[in-house]
């Protein structure tokens, strides 16, 4: 080895182990820092016994500061290991009076402990903890029950036991190779699943749990292939021309899954199924169940509710020995497996209810309405029907939270930069449930927050953003900066977060934006509604204008520094070349100029699978992301609001004030809107599409003025002798809090 590879190797050495060796199970990451020629292994850091982490997270090496870290290289130098006998000895054993110091490859080869928690003390291997375990435990050997390789039940270094299972025995390999890999919060014991007990035992004989969730769930799509449905005849006879894979729904031609193991398919009208209610199976299942000599073969019956059923229907129509026997009424909802099966408590053998969780959480049962994504033009009464759906489609997103709890501290005079901050903490995970604390700027003080409140926040911020251009309709602009601080990124992760977690999205997209998103910019022509720019929108029109072929060659060399900086410059020859040259100039304006901001607002809204679920049912999503809310009327808040009930005579005289005062700002008397009136007491200016959680509820107190309790979507309402007093004392409440939210934006700019 010559003299360059050499001092080379030695660079990248650790300044503590001394060891050039990259083992991350072993001595965790290997981090290199060539600006302050800094190489180190995270483990040999964290243990060591003279530092700790005074930085936040992302400062210096996980919060071990630069000068702290060659501060303690200085100290260690100055200590001899015990074990190899060179310097940099930085690990020094707990137990008191004990004086050894050693490396931390040293004490692991030393069989040394580490505990990784507490204090993150370390033992030599005289002073080590020891497990207690009874001899009668200690008599026979069995199989390892991580790597199936036998074990003898005597507790060593190299052999750990069970705290919650006396028969349960591991290698410590294979212990820190599964810790590893499931993280703090699906690592427990392999037989009884017990996690605080195991977690508790494995920490003090020196595994290592990483505060991370699960390396199989932070690997993209992951489950994407549970998305898909199977999709082929495979029935010996197709009597489709389409071909096998010719898919039609509503018509003889759907292709209709086996019951019980859904990898097999047939059309309609090739297995002589009249309706897409019935059930079908495949020979193999059917072979299965009704010739197995457990299972007594039930008797032929047909679907109720069906006519003139033939015998061969009938056959197909044995109810499954697998699961419990349904009502007709009940069974009849299953077999349209609608998606509001999953809130009907509704099971068929083929509900995501009876999937394993994995599979549950991210199969999308499709809408029963199918309407053209394409036509903006859709009716109210279409645009009702397409909620509906979308509510269905996203409490199916919504499977995915998990009931861990993450808190987010929000500032709301700072709504936007309090929320980037806490979604970026490195332990926050999209799937957990979140919980908002509303705090001032210093972190101070605070109560507890209504997360549909926080989220309507953020998506109103949104919609005045300078990350999106236009008026009502709008596109993604191009923000050099924003783009730098990858906020496109976060301004779709946002929307996707809201979505699923139940808040309101942000009213904002144009269709072209929308187009872009869910069939992919190069199948998207934009329009002059598409153009912002003043400058911009003066060329377009000055070359569509043109009469003649003079004309626009003369416009053309009047913005010839633009074409040309756009590549859009070409030579004309006819005046219908005009039509083409505009087409071009909206393409690159509108999306070829933001195509980065656009790439990272889509990764962004990949979170929790929404992307994909919107290219998969765009004119669902459409109708709520492309369309203004529903405008709110007495009637939907009466449905909204559950009343607490008073004596009959107090309940009918208040409960008529109340729905006079609804009448009388919707008819516009006053100057509090309907809108007002939600916000006030949930913090949402609309329904969500997923509806609020808990359900709003209205009580009726002897008090002077009403109180909105947006936390648990809770509006208490004054008692009041005559409406007018009643009248007054709600106009006052709501606009002094709406006043005092609107005065707060404007001094801070939110």
């Amino acid at each position: 080895m010559n003299e360059n590879n050499l001092c080379q190797l030695q660079n990248f050495a650790c300044v503590l182990c001394r060891r050039t060796d990259d083992y991350p199970e072993k001595y965790g990451e290997k981090k290199i820092y060539q600006d302050h020629n800094l190489t180190i292994h995270y483990y040999c850091l964290l243990m060591s016994s003279g530092i700790w982490q005074r930085g936040e997270e992302k400062e210096g090496v996980y919060g071990f500061l630069i000068e702290d870290i060659k501060k303690e290289v200085n100290r260690a130098s100055k200590l001899k290991c015990c074990i190899c006998k060179k310097s940099g000895a930085s690990i020094g054993c707990v137990a008191s009076k004990c004086k050894r110091s050693y490396h931390f490859p040293c004490g692991v080869q030393k069989q040394c402990i580490f505990q990784f928690t507490g204090n993150f003390g370390s033992f030599c291997w005289d002073h080590r903890p020891v497990q207690n375990t009874p001899s009668s435990h200690c008599t026979v050997s069995s199989q390892c029950t991580i790597c199936l390789e036998y074990v003898e039940h005597l507790p060593t270094y190299s052999i750990l036991g069970s705290p919650c299972c006396k028969n349960a025995w591991f290698h410590r390999d294979c212990l820190q190779v599964q810790a590893l890999s499931a993280g703090k919060f699906f690592f427990k014991c392999p037989l009884c699943n017990n996690s605080d007990k195991f977690q508790s035992e494995m920490l003090r004989m020196g595994i290592h749990i990483p505060e991370k969730d699960a390396s199989w769930e932070l690997e993209e799509n992951a489950y994407q292939e549970l998305l898909q449905h199977y999709e082929r005849c495979d029935v010996k006879r197709c009597r489709c021309k389409e071909g096998r894979e010719y898919n039609e729904p509503d018509s003889k031609w759907e292709i209709k899954r086996c019951q019980y193991c859904g990898s097999s398919g047939t059309h309609l009208a090739c297995s002589s199924i009249r309706t897409c209610r019935q059930n079908w199976e495949c020979f193999e299942c059917r072979s299965i169940i009704y010739n197995s000599g457990d299972l007594k073969r039930p008797k032929k019956r047909s679907l109720p509710n069906s006519e003139n059923i033939g015998i061969t229907n009938c056959l197909l129509e044995q109810h499954s020995p697998k699961f419990s026997r349904q009502s007709p009424r009940t069974q009849n909802k299953d077999l349209l497996r609608s998606p509001k099966i999953l809130h009907q408590g509704s099971l068929t053998p083929n509900s995501c209810l009876d999937k394993p969780p994995c599979s549950r959480r991210l199969r999308l049962i499709p809408p029963l309405i199918n309407v053209a994504a394409k036509n903006p033009s859709t009716t109210k009464r279409e645009v009702s029907v397409l909620k509906r759906d979308i509510s269905n489609i996203l409490r199916e997103l919504g499977y995915q939270i998990k009931p861990k709890t993450q808190k987010l501290y929000i500032d709301k005079e700072n709504i936007w930069n309090s929320a980037i901050k806490g979604l970026r903490k490195r332990n926050f995970n999209p799937s957990d449930t979140i919980e908002v604390q509303f705090c001032n700027g210093n972190g101070d003080g605070g109560t507890e927050g209504s997360k549909h409140e926080f989220l309507s926040l953020l998506m109103r911020h949104l919609e005045s953003s300078s990350l999106f251009e236009g008026s009502v309709s709008k596109n993604l602009s191009l923000n050099s900066e924003a783009l730098k601080e990858n906020l496109y990124f976060e301004a779709g992760r946002m929307i996707a977060i809201s979505l699923v977690h139940g808040g309101p999205p942000p009213f904002l997209f144009s269709k072209t934006l929308f187009n872009c998103l869910v069939s992919g910019p190069e199948n998207v022509e934009p329009t002059l509604e598409d153009v912002e720019d003043s400058n911009v929108m003066q060329i377009i029109t000055k070359i569509k204008s043109s009469q003649n072929l003079a004309h626009l060659r003369s416009a053309i060399r009047d913005c010839f520094e633009y074409l040309s900086h756009i590549g859009c410059l070409r030579l004309v020859t006819l005046l219908s070349d005009k039509d083409v040259l505009v087409k071009d100039i909206l393409t690159y304006h509108v999306i070829k100029r933001v195509q980065a901001p656009l790439d990272s607002f889509q990764q962004g809204l990949r979170t929790l699978g929404v992307l994909e679920t919107m290219q998969k049912y765009p004119e669902a999503f459409y109708s709520i992301l492309c369309h203004k809310p529903e405008r709110l009327t007495t009637k939907i808040f009466s449905d909204l609001f559950t009343m607490h009930k008073l004596s009959e005579a107090q309940d009918a005289r208040s409960v008529g004030f109340w729905m006079n005062y609804l009448q009388n700002v919707e008819s516009g008397e006053f100057v509090v809107k309907l809108e007002d009136i939600l916000v006030f007491a949930t913090g949402c200016r609309s329904i969500p599409p997923v509806g609020f959680q808990p359900t709003p509820s209205i009580e009726f107190l002897y008090a002077d003025y009403p109180v909105g309790t947006k936390y648990y979507n809770k509006l208490t309402l004054p008692i009041t002798n005559t409406y007018k007093e009643f009248q007054e004392n709600m106009d006052f409440a709501i606009r002094n809090a709406l006043e005092l939210e609107t005065e707060k934006a404007y001094y801070t700019g939110c």
